[in-house]
């Protein structure tokens, strides 16, 4: 069973940028495909992004494309999101998270594994 842990989270002004790491522990890490999602209070888990096992494929939510870039080291076991351009509406807890195979989901339902999440916080 892979466990995950989520870093990089913090304040910062609109217009900034962060960069989060999904760090994986456990074997055979590099079976799993990877997906963020972000959560603010009140609403819904969003779907961020997704990187498949091999890194060859990724997707991401319409309101991040072209801001967010989703990559991985399977070297490291670690995924990254890498976030510009930040806006306040992308204040929420950002978690990851892991499910068996190369092919990555869109859905929280897709994945069975997950992270304790970090928190991004953006000021206007």
């Amino acid at each position: 069973q892979v466990q995950l842990v989520e870093s990089g989270g913090g304040l910062v002004q609109a217009g900034g940028s962060l960069r989060l790491s999904c760090a994986a522990s456990g074997p055979t890490f590099a079976t799993y495909a990877i997906g963020w999602f972000r959560q603010a209070p009140g609403k819904e888990r969003e779907f961020v992004a997704a990187i498949s096992r091999t890194g060859g494929s990724t997707d991401y939510g319409d309101s991040v494309k072209g801001r967010f870039i989703i990559s991985g080291d399977n070297a490291k076991n670690t995924v990254y999101l890498q976030m510009n351009s930040l806006k306040p509406e992308d204040t929420a807890i950002y978690y990851c998270a892991s499910r068996w195979g190369g092919n990555f989901g869109l859905r929280a339902s897709d994945y069975p594994y997950w992270g304790q999440g970090t928190q991004v916080t953006v000021s206007s």
